[in-house]
């Protein structure tokens, strides 16, 4: 099996096999990416683009990690340009200050199965937007402090503090969000569980 290196530069060299591979491995990562962030209609583009790109890229790539962590920054790259043109009239876009809920409409929570999982998501969207993209990547995705610091240009250390500061956002709008206390409780000592299931739930949809 060639790996992603491999595949891509079969891509760029025109072969159309090659890129549907790709698709094929990184759809739900990519996917995953997007779905809370922007309505699923905008989404579907987004995710095209993210790939155009990477195929119309010239860097050279060795292991499946690096390459994850380009094509989600890609993806990372994507989405801020999106935002961007939404407000071009507006103030500019800010990723440690403004959240996905301050920047555009609000994506469907219809992948939430419990109510547990649609507070989770709706605390997801309202942290800024670059500590939501480095927590639903460490969460969600399983990528390291180390991928997610060369990502956003941070030591490694600096990368653990913002995942650190996202985790407590997370649980104080959770616990802010939750209509009882019993609810609350249930959220917050299960949200492991949660985020797990909202992993598993969007790769499936994803392909529906």
């Amino acid at each position: 099996m060639r790996d992603d290196a491999e595949l891509l530069a079969a891509w760029r060299a025109g072969e159309r096999a090659a890129g549907e591979a790709l698709l094929s491995r990184h759809f739900d990562a990519v996917h995953r990416f997007f779905r809370f962030k922007v309505p699923e209609d905008a989404a579907a583009d987004l995710i095209q683009q993210t790939f155009l790109a990477i195929c119309e890229g010239r860097e050279r790539f060795r292991g499946e990690s690096a390459f994850r962590t380009y094509l989600l920054g890609t993806a990372r790259l994507i989405l801020l340009s999106y935002f961007r043109k939404r407000r071009r009239d507006l103030e500019r876009v800010d990723p440690l200050e403004q959240s996905v809920a301050e920047l555009g409409p609000t994506p469907s929570y219809a992948l939430a199965r419990r109510r547990e999982e649609e507070i989770l998501v709706q605390a997801l969207r309202e942290l800024p937007l670059d500590l939501q993209i480095a927590f639903e990547l460490y969460h969600l995705e399983g990528m390291t402090a180390g991928e997610l610091a060369r990502m956003h240009g941070l030591s490694e250390p600096g990368m653990y503090g913002r995942l650190r500061k996202a985790r407590l956002l997370v649980v104080a709008a959770c616990e802010r969000i939750a209509e009882t206390p019993a609810l609350r409780e249930a959220t917050v000592e299960r949200l492991d569980d949660w985020v797990r299931g909202l992993q598993a739930q969007i790769g499936a949809r994803g392909r529906g």
